[in-house]
């Protein structure tokens, strides 16, 4: 059983062939519905409704005839104190549930996503009890939680508290003692595990976590979330939910549960407040037991436009240039998790046009982009980087994407995909965009080719912003004036910030990042400095007097608009003399 929604194609094309069939909706409208949907991550029937093209209420009666669920004016009904009673506000908050009645043994609940059959199977195991489900809208069964619910809830450490009453206290320490897939799959049934896991990927999602940790250590078990690039403890389960935790995780990501010794990969779709979440799963064995960790692909946090990534006006406007030549490669470079992926992908939507066939190879496949082949990788069968890309060169391609240049082979595959005339975006793991070249000197590129091929390389990092809602003026010490490498005449008239913090933030001052960028073109006069094989600091001062801002710099006129502070930009950039 799953916690949330399971929503996949064959739902959506299910829903719009319903809708096509009674001719509430053209084909025209289904497909402009459906592009729209890849990219907000919402469901396809939601999306219909906002962009004008079909009622709220015609949608639901249309599923709901479907189903055989009723259709209900819920405002109109009589809410039964009892029903409210027997669902706690974390499960009705979580599967976005108003109970209505209960009579005999039957729970009479409304949900606004007929289509979902893991809503009435899981209230059914977790409140003990029959349930009949009956359709109405969203946003009127968001009011009416709000309204017999309000900011109440069950907390983590509540859950917690329940598990410690209902959990045997014999639950199994050592992951070693328990072999019986079914004993397994017991533990992973637990009710209480089951809602304390569904409220740790709510709160995820809600407080736009990136990964969520699971951590076994010798004498705890931790769970923590990295919020804006930064790890945050948010409960500590008692050490003997470990084993019950990880189980419920591999089963709802169809991982094999009775693996404890290899690592495994696996993924689940939830669904949070109308718009779909993937969730990347990895397990690590570990001294003390399996280490999870969950990746947050939530693409109502991601932007996949150019224009809201943080880049500079006047870069914008060079890269949009790039991106649109014929052929070459261009490279994102950073280090892990700064953002080089979701730029290549905003890239990509920019040219993504119906004269162009466009091919990717990622590893993994992290956000479906409508119009575009996406291949993954699969190491275990040998499908790698270098062996997928030959493969993609005989479909015909106008642009490809390459998820990572690991290696001399992939990098010699895409020079020649460019010289025969594909456009090739990539990632490469440098410190900056000069460095670049250093690096592909060195898996064994000849300059001569990289002069030929290559256009452009883009750096960055993600800098946290400073919240909004607690900003306020400071004045820095003179100690962390000093490393921002400014004169007295750069510092006047600067204004700093800084957050105060508040709950909005989780007291950490900062909600949301930015990125800070570098754009170094491959002009005719850094070619024969290629040529030459410079070092990287002479390939960084002639690019510097061709007009590339380096990331530093990017960062201070970051600083100058209140975006960052100091110390965010000096954490992430480094000053070249």
């Amino acid at each position: 059983m799953e916690p949330f929604p399971q929503h996949g194609d064959k739902k959506y094309k299910s829903l719009g062939r319903l809708l096509l069939d009674r001719g509430l909706i053209s084909e025209s409208q289904l497909q402009q519905a459906l592009d729209e949907q890849k990219y907000s991550g919402k469901l396809l029937g939601r999306t219909l409704v906002e962009l004008g093209f079909i009622k709220e209420e015609e949608v639901l009666q249309v599923l709901g005839v479907q189903t055989g669920m009723q259709f209900v004016d819920i405002k109109k009904l009589d809410i039964s104190e009892e029903a409210v009673k027997r669902v706690a506000p974390s499960i009705a908050k979580v599967y976005k549930v108003m109970p209505v009645s209960f009579e005999g043994n039957t729970l009479t609940v409304a949900i606004s996503d007929p289509l979902n059959v893991n809503i009435p199977d899981d209230l059914r195991f977790m409140l003990g009890c029959d349930i009949k489900c009956v359709v109405a809208k969203e946003g009127e069964i968001t009011e009416l939680i709000q309204k017999y619910y309000g900011e109440s809830g069950e907390s983590i450490s509540e859950i917690l508290d329940e598990i410690e009453k209902k959990v045997p206290a014999t639950m199994p320490t050592k992951e070693e003692d328990v072999t019986d897939t079914v004993v397994l799959q017991e533990l992973a049934s637990q009710p209480p595990v089951v809602k304390l896991l569904n409220l740790i990927l709510l709160q995820a999602v809600k407080e736009r976590a990136s990964d969520i940790h699971f951590e076994p250590f010798e004498d705890k078990y931790v769970v923590r979330y990295r919020v804006d690039g930064i790890l945050y403890d948010i409960t500590t389960p008692p050490k003997n939910l470990a084993l019950a935790i990880s189980s419920r995780i591999k089963v709802m990501s169809n991982l094999d549960i009775a693996e404890r010794r290899l690592p495994q990969d696996g993924r689940i779709m939830i669904s949070v407040g109308g718009k779909n979440v993937d969730l990347r799963v990895s397990t690590l064995p570990t001294v003390f037991g399996e280490s999870v960790v969950m990746r947050v692909l939530d693409k109502g946090v991601v932007s996949l436009s150019l224009d809201q990534l943080g880049i500079p006006g006047p870069m914008l406007k060079l890269i949009r240039g790039i991106i649109r030549r014929p052929n070459g490669i261009i490279l994102s470079t950073g280090p892990t998790g700064c953002g080089k992926t979701t730029t290549l992908y905003s890239c990509l939507r920019e040219i993504n046009k119906i004269d162009y066939k466009i091919i990717t190879t990622e590893d993994p496949v992290e956000y479906d982009i409508a119009g575009i082949i996406q291949v993954p990788i699969r190491p275990k069968i040998n499908l790698n980087f270098a062996n997928c890309l030959r493969h993609i060169l005989r479909q015909d391609p106008d642009i490809i994407m390459v998820g990572e240049i690991r290696d001399a082979e992939t990098i010699q595959i895409a020079i020649q995909a460019s010289l025969t005339g594909h456009l090739v975006f990539s990632t490469l793991h440098t410190n900056d965009a000069p460095g670049t070249i250093t690096r592909l000197l060195n898996m064994g590129a000849e300059p001569f080719l990289i002069t030929s091929t290559l256009e452009a390389v883009i750096a960055q990092r993600l800098i946290r912003i400073i919240c909004k809602d607690c900003r306020e003026k400071y004045t820095p010490a003179p100690k962390a004036l000093e490393e921002l490498s400014l004169s007295a005449k750069e510092l006047k008239g600067m204004i700093f910030y800084r957050g105060r913090g508040c709950s909005q933030c989780n007291k950490s001052g900062y909600r949301g990042r930015t990125g800070i960028f570098e754009c170094l073109v491959i002009t005719d006069t850094l070619k024969p400095i290629i040529m030459e094989r410079s070092q990287t600091a002479v390939i960084r001062q002639a690019a510097r007097k061709e007009g590339m801002r380096i990331l530093r710099e990017d960062g201070i006129n970051k600083i100058r608009e209140g975006i960052p502070t100091i110390e965010e930009v000096v954490r992430e950039t480094q000053q070249y003399l």
